[in-house]
């Protein structure tokens, strides 16, 4: 039931994603350019996000455990080092130079768009080069 529920999470936020127009890149970019052909639609796309997320959390942690887990697993670390800088500039420069981020770019995967492939390659590679850079101490 767990890996149902998982899918469903994440076709349904495919689909968000696709009926916002969030997998287009050229969206992003026109919400990046604001002397050029500005497209604010990504602004009601987070707001909406935020809203749904704030009520959501607020209703499922009054439920006490998720469905299928005995405890909820949130972050408890609150280092800020050179890597969490690091990866946040990282993110933000692939987003703003490519107008992807993984969640559109892997579902913009179905439309077979060449910049999709090679985003989410990059991504994967990425992600398992992260795992050779050393773990540092805290920023102060």
């Amino acid at each position: 039931m767990q890996k149902i529920f998982v899918l469903l999470s994440g076709l349904f936020f495919g689909a968000g994603l696709t009926i916002s127009g969030m997998v287009n890149p050229a969206k992003i970019l026109n919400f990046l350019d604001l002397t050029g052909q500005f497209d604010a639609t990504l602004i009601f796309v987070m707001g909406a996000g935020l809203i749904v997320t704030a009520i959501g959390y607020q209703l499922i942690f009054k439920c006490g455990k998720p469905f299928f887990d005995g405890k909820f697993h949130l972050p408890t670390s609150e280092i800020i080092d050179a890597k969490l800088i690091g990866g946040a500039a990282m993110f933000g420069l692939g987003w703003g130079l490519s107008g992807f981020c993984p969640g559109p770019a892997i579902a913009s995967l179905v439309f077979g768009y060449q910049q999709s492939f090679i985003f989410v390659a990059a991504m994967i590679l990425g992600t398992l080069l992260v795992r050779f850079i050393p773990t540092t101490t805290k920023l102060d």
